[in-house]
């Protein structure tokens, strides 16, 4: 039996993988883990009342563009956070942001671009799904290095015009995942540029827009706004997850033109899965409710606060100004979880798991990184470890 050729050389996947590193090694002490960024701090007390509420939404087939309740909810939201109106016919509700940004690739992604095979530009390091959308849509990912010199954010204007002029879309996330880095609102405005110069969208990974450190990150849609770009160039993408600690919701939106929308739908009517109206119920309740994205947040400033104390006087450690993520610098990224894993029993991902290898170099394998999502305690406890481990 064949199967597809474009999926043959795929790494494994950063999990199973880490699990082949480490799971042969015995703990050198109570296991903590620090690897999966999944948000571990109590979502609001409302939920389990207003799912209660809403189960007879389970006999009903869920709109698969969203309910009219969720997208007003999600339309009202973006208005609050960004001083944006973007209308309901310019948002989809979507199960979670992974699947909407595979499937907006495909949605939007032309077989070819000026006669050739389309270039979808990414981050490196970077989120999964974008390398896998690419190469499902037919295109050519191409990773561009976010490392310490470009403040850990792709410089895509570097890039030659052969490249740019195939190019159908460039994926950038902001807060990053892992970095932490917040593209600056000039940083969004120059890659609007640069799109309309060659005629590429942007999609804008923003699911950790909610967590900051110190300030508010600039969105994709507000940038634009103030730029004056053409809405069909922005396609951002958004989810509760991290803002509402729902990982297991599925749920969020994506917001672009109307014509992008329009095309998302329609891929969406025939391939893709509705959100259950009592879920879709749940998620317009968190969207109006902002009490406890500000109580969530803090608790994650308070455990950036111990970081910032644990890591002081060490060289070339840094705090990133969103997400929930240490990216910590090490030697060497499986060699630091391997030790840190048999002398302490903490567990961190290698960074060249999340990075491709390009040219022999891969931007990721003198990283290491560290979720902050359990209690307080133990994260710092975590922390601590690393550091007597690691940078002792």
């Amino acid at each position: 039996m064949a199967y597809p050729e474009r999926f043959s050389d795929l790494p494994e996947y950063a999990f199973p993988r880490l699990r082949t590193l480490l799971d042969h090694v015995p703990a050198g002490g109570p296991a903590l883990s620090m690897t999966l960024g999944e948000p571990q701090h109590p979502f609001p007390d409302f939920v389990g009342q207003v799912l209660a509420e809403s189960l007879g939404g389970f006999a009903k087939y869920p709109p698969a563009d969203g309910a009219p309740g969720l997208l007003n909810a999600i339309s009202g939201w973006i208005g609050k956070r960004y001083g944006v109106a973007v209308p309901e016919n310019r948002l989809m509700v979507a199960n979670g942001s992974k699947e909407a940004l595979f499937n907006a690739l495909l949605a939007l992604s032309p077989e070819t671009k000026n006669g050739k095979r389309p270039v979808v530009l990414m981050p490196n390091p970077f989120f999964p799904v974008y390398m896998i959308a690419s190469l499902t849509g037919g295109a050519e990912p191409v990773y561009v290095p976010a490392g310490a010199a470009t403040g850990y954010l792709p410089d895509y204007h570097s890039l030659p015009a052969e490249i740019l002029d195939r190019t159908t879309v460039a994926y950038i996330c902001s807060p990053a995942n892992p970095q932490g880095a917040v593209a600056p609102a000039a940083y969004l405005a120059d890659l609007l540029d640069l799109a309309e110069k060659h005629d590429f969208q942007v999609f804008c990974d923003e699911c950790y827009s909610e967590i900051w450190r110190l300030t508010p990150p600039p969105g994709l849609l507000e940038v634009a706004d103030r730029h004056g770009a053409d809405p069909e160039r922005v396609v951002v993408f958004n989810s509760l997850s991290k803002r509402s600690n729902v990982p297991g919701l599925r749920t969020g939106f994506v917001a672009g033109g109307v014509k992008s929308i329009k095309e998302m739908r329609q891929l969406k009517s025939y391939a893709g899965a509705a959100v259950p109206l009592p879920l879709q119920a749940v998620a317009e309740r968190l969207y109006q409710d902002e009490e406890h994205v500000v109580a969530n947040r803090a608790l994650y400033q308070a455990k950036f606060r111990d970081a910032e104390v644990v890591f002081a006087g060490h060289q070339g450690v840094t705090m990133p100004d969103g997400g929930f993520f240490l990216w910590l610098p090490v030697e060497d990224g499986e060699t630091a979880a391997v030790k840190l894993w048999q002398e302490t029993g903490v567990r961190v991902l290698p960074g060249a798991y999340l990075a491709q290898t390009v040219n022999g170099e891969n931007p990721g394998k003198e990283y290491i990184r560290a979720a902050l999502v359990a209690p307080a305690d133990e994260t710092r406890r975590g922390l601590e470890r690393i550091r007597d481990c690691l940078y002792g």
